[in-house]
C-alpha cells in the first residue's frame, strides 16, 4: 500500500491517544511468562507485542518473529531457560542478517545450548532450553541495549541470579534502567553499580501485580516534528504520558527546544506547542546515543525547516530494521538534501527548498515512513509500503487524518 500525502495543514489545536510503549510492553511481556501474576494495561498493540504474545504463548516448535528485532533478542534468552523444550527461532530475510552472536556468546558463556542454523552469528537458532546453574558474563558496554535487557529479564530465574559486567563506556543507558526499574516493580533486588549489574534469584510473585505501560515516546516523536513544521502557536495534546518516564525517548522534550517547540505535563498528558520560530542559520547538533530511535525524526524536522543538522552517537542504526544511516542520506538527497553519513554521525547541510512528489522508499522500517510523513506540510510526497508502520504504530495514518493531513 502506497500512501500519498498532499500538502496539508493541520488543525491549530488536536489531541490523540498514544498506544502504549512498545519497549515497556516487550519487556512485561517476558516477565509475564515468567512470572504469570503480572497483569499488563495499556499494552503496545504493535505487531512487535502482538509477535512477542503470540511467541510466548506459542507451543510451535518454530517460532517465526518477522521483522521484530526486539523480540528476537528477548525470546533468545527466554528459550534458553525453558528447559526439556527446543524451539527453532527465526525471521524475516532483513532478520537473518542482523546480528546476535554478541547475546548468543554471553547466553552460551552462561551454559545456554544455542546453534545457528544457517549462518554463523545470526538467525535463525535452534535453542534447546536447560537449567543455567552459572552466574557471571562480560558484554561490550557499547552494544545494543537490548543485548544486555535480554540477559536481563532472565536474570532472576537463574539459580544464582546475575551479575552482568560490561565492558567500556556504555551506551542505551535508558533502556537498561527501564528493565532495572521494571524487575524492581515486580520485587526483583537488582543493583547497577559502575559497570556491574546484579539482578538477584527470585522465584515467584505471591500477589498479583498490575503494571500500566506508559504511552510510547518514540511515537510521539512523529508528532513533535508536525508541531516544528506547523504555524506558530499550533499545539497537540497526547495521552498517557509521565513526566518521571522510563522511555529514553522522553528526551524529546528537552531536544524539541532547540527547535521552538515547549512540552507542557498535565493529568497524564503532554501538550506539544509551537511557540518560537528558529532561524534558519540555526545549527542542529545532538548527541543521540542513549536515543537513537528519533535520530530520523530530528534529520527530518531539520531538513523541513531548512536548518543544518549533526546528529552523533548512531552506531547501532546500522544494525536496525534497515541501515537508517544509509537509507535517511538515500531518501533526504531524493528530496533535494545534502548529508555526509559516517558510521555513527550524520551531517545535513542547510536547504532553501523541498522537491516535490518525490516517492519515499521505507525499507520494511515503520520508523522512515513515520519520520518522513510530516514533511507533507511542507510538500505532497509518496510513501511507499505505508503499511510497515503497523510495527510500532498501526493506527498513524488515521491519526494524521484527523490532525488535518490530507492522506489518500
Amino acid at each position: 500500500m502506497n500512501i500519498h500525502l498532499l500538502r496539508s495543514t493541520i488543525h491549530p489545536q488536536s489531541s490523540l491517544t498514544i498506544t502504549g510503549s512498545k519497549s515497556e510492553s516487550n519487556r512485561l511481556l517476558l516477565l509475564q511468562a515468567l512470572y504469570p501474576n503480572v497483569d499488563i494495561k495499556n499494552g503496545s498493540n504493535s505487531d512487535d507485542s502482538v509477535l512477542m504474545r503470540k511467541a510466548l504463548e506459542s507451543k510451535d516448535e518454530v517460532i517465526d518473529i518477522h521483522h521484530a528485532g526486539t523480540a528476537m533478542r528477548f525470546l533468545t534468552a527466554y528459550f534458553s531457560i525453558q528447559e526439556d523444550r527446543t524451539v527453532m527461532l527465526t525471521g524475516s530475510s532483513r532478520m537473518k542478517e542482523r546480528p546476535i552472536k554478541i547475546l548468543v556468546d554471553a547466553l552460551q558463556d552462561l551454559g545456554a545450548d544455542i546453534e545457528y542454523v544457517e549462518n554463523e552469528g545470526y538467525p535463525p537458532l535452534r535453542i534447546r532450553g536447560k537449567k543455567l546453574t552459572k552466574s557471571k558474563v562480560t558484554l561490550k558496554a557499547n552494544v545494543s541495549s537490548q543485548y544486555i535487557s535480554a540477559l536481563l529479564l532472565i536474570a532472576s530465574r537463574l539459580e544464582h541470579g546475575l551479575e552482568l559486567t560490561l565492558d567500556g563506556k556504555i551506551t542505551s543507558v535508558p533502556y537498561i534502567k527501564m528493565t532495572l526499574n521494571l524487575l524492581e516493580q515486580l520485587g526483583i533486588e537488582t543493583c547497577f553499580n559502575a559497570n556491574v549489574i546484579i539482578v538477584k534469584p527470585f522465584s515467584k510473585i505471591d500477589v498479583s501485580k498490575t503494571t500500566i505501560v506508559e504511552s510510547d515516546w518514540s511515537s510521539a516523536s512523529y508528532f513533535y516534528s508536525i508541531v516544528s513544521l506547523s504555524a506558530l502557536h499550533s499545539e497537540i495534546t497526547l495521552s498517557t504520558y509521565k513526566q518521571e518516564s522510563l522511555q529514553g525517548d522522553s528526551v524529546l522534550a528537552d531536544l524539541y527546544k532547540a527547535f521552538g517547540i515547549e512540552t507542557t505535563f498535565e493529568n497524564n498528558s503532554i501538550t506539544i506547542k509551537k511557540t518560537a520560530h528558529i532561524e534558519e542559520e540555526s545549527k542542529i547538533e545532538f548527541n543521540l546515543s542513549n536515543a537513537p530511535d528519533i535520530a530520523q525524526t530530528i534529520a527530518v524536522t531539520a531538513f523541513g525547516l531548512g536548518l543544518e543538522c549533526y546528529l552523533t552517537g548512531l552506531h547501532t542504526l546500522k544494525i536496525k530494521e534497515t541501515d537508517r544511516l544509509v537509507a535517511l542520506k538515500t531518501e533526504l538527497e531524493k528530496l533535494g538534501g545534502e548529508v555526509t553519513i559516517t558510521d555513527a554521525t550524520l551531517h545535513l547541510k542547510p536547504s532553501s527548498s523541498i522537491k516535490s512528489d518525490v516517492t519515499i522508499a521505507t525499507y520494511n522500517d515503520h520508523r522512515m515512513a513515520m519520520a518522513f510523513a510530516p514533511l507533507g506540510l511542507k510538500t505532497a510526497l509518496k510513501i511507499e509500503n505505508a503499511e510497515v508502520v503497523s510495527k510500532s504504530y498501526p493506527q498513524f495514518w488515521e491519526d494524521l487524518s484527523s490532525l488535518g493531513f490530507l492522506v489518500k
